[in-house]
């Protein structure tokens, strides 16, 4: 069941929080020896507390439902790794507001699942594709991505500062939701670049998304209909990156686009003016810079004992100057404006949310060139499920809008996502 589906069954009083519960752990139990998607559970602990929960009235949109958090978030009850050798013993003691926010609203909180470490650079996860399992399934939201499309938990948390959201929603062949910059608090998750990093979800629905998004209180999520699909005037967008795309993510495009035209919809192209060149370049000096600042006291504090990515930032391998770094602030801002302004002639924009299926590879988490700008632009993305590649593997797209539009965005996906996503294998077994 999706998350929407089990909530229902949980308020109809046709399923337990604890049979759900249990279901999930059995799942994780046959599947995560080869997954990996997880670093910490506590299966007589997610059991009791769902237990409890059968015998409370609904807490919240998200009672009863199973969530799994990335371990750079932090929880109260268990470890927070952020898959470092240097904080294996850490143990916070308060939960991060996200947390905090979703247990209030009656979620389970099962485990931790794997990341890249802190969510940044240097030790990858060892979690692999649900479906290949010599492929990765994206990152750094590698544990989540996984967890989420394999079936082992209806929802979990993940963080995007590039496309460490969107990306793996791509490759695992689920739905996922990064909201607009600053609309969910960051306290107590690890902080990357300030002015980028954004904490998201993962669902198997649009239905699921917006759950989570009235948990989170984001302006009227759930409240505004869905439109009509022949209502729509989409604007497709190849981005100024498109010498990147793979056949597979081009492919993915075009199905989505005929699709929702045949149903339809208007489908028009964007042609993104040249401001927009350097977006990606702008999003990458922003990162590395303010990653400087994050991780100074790490970098001072364990020194030898820390991954050499991590000095790199501290130590400005890049050579970034203030110039550099103020000019990329600025042409942000602009383009931030510049973007929200076309809409004008369109409601929602449909674009890559990867360049193609998931690589074969243990140590590339993927390129996050058709996530950059996006997450640069603060906008709300929303993955979509598509089509499947050469190899067999998911391969999504992603539908945007202008800050604080995020329930608009979830409203227009209702009605696009039944078009757009008709195809994608549903059940994932390792090849």
């Amino acid at each position: 069941m999706t998350a929407a589906e089990a909530a229902a069954k949980i308020r109809d009083g046709a399923l337990t929080c604890e049979a759900l519960t249990r279901s999930c752990l059995e799942r994780i139990e046959a599947r995560d020896a080869t997954v990996k998607a997880w670093l910490y559970l506590d299966k007589p602990r997610a059991i009791a507390i769902a237990r409890e929960l059968d015998k409370r009235a609904p807490m919240g949109p998200l009672h009863g439902l199973p969530l799994g958090v990335k371990d750079m978030i932090d929880t109260c009850d268990m470890p927070t790794t952020h898959n470092s050798p240097v904080f294996q013993d850490y143990r916070p003691a308060r939960d991060a507001a996200c947390v905090a926010v979703a247990r209030s609203s009656g979620a389970v909180i099962l485990g931790k699942t794997d990341t890249l470490e802190f969510a940044a650079a240097g030790r990858r996860a060892a979690t692999r594709h649900p479906q290949n399992a010599a492929h990765t399934p994206g990152g750094s939201s590698s544990g989540s991505g996984a967890a989420v499309g394999d079936r082992q938990v209806q929802l979990a948390f993940g963080t995007q500062t590039g496309g460490s959201h969107i990306r793996p929603a791509s490759f695992n062949g689920i739905y996922g939701l990064k909201p607009t910059w600053s609309s969910v608090s960051r306290e107590g998750a690890k902080q990357y670049a300030n002015s980028l990093d954004t904490i998201g979800w993962y669902g198997r629905s649009v239905d699921d998304l917006t759950l989570v998004a009235k948990a989170f209180r984001l302006h009227e999520a759930g409240e505004i209909a869905s439109p009509d699909i022949a209502s729509l005037r989409v604007a497709w967008c190849r981005t100024p990156f498109w010498s990147k795309i793979e056949p597979a993510g081009e492919a993915a495009l075009e199905a989505a686009c005929a699709r929702l035209a045949q149903a339809g919809a208007s489908v028009t192209e964007l042609v993104l003016p040249p401001l927009f060149d350097g977006m990606f370049e702008a999003q990458n000096t922003i990162m590395m810079a303010e990653g400087r600042a994050s991780f100074l006291d790490v970098a001072l504090e364990f020194g030898d004992r820390l991954h050499g990515d991590f000095h790199e930032r501290v130590d400005n391998a890049l050579g970034i100057t203030p110039e550099r770094l103020l000019a990329a602030y600025d042409l942000a801002a602009t383009a931030r404006k510049a973007f929200e302004a076309l809409y004008a002639d369109f409601d929602v924009v449909l674009t890559p949310a990867s360049c193609g299926e998931a690589p074969e590879s243990h140590y590339s988490t993927g390129d996050h060139v058709f996530n950059a700008m996006w997450t640069l632009l603060h906008v709300p993305c929303l993955a979509i499920p598509c089509t499947t590649g050469p190899k067999g593997l998911p391969v999504g797209v992603q539908v945007v809008a202008p800050r604080q539009a995020d329930a608009r965005l979830l409203a227009m996906a209702q009605a696009m996502a039944p078009v757009i996503d008709h195809e994608t294998p549903r059940y994932a077994h390792i090849a």
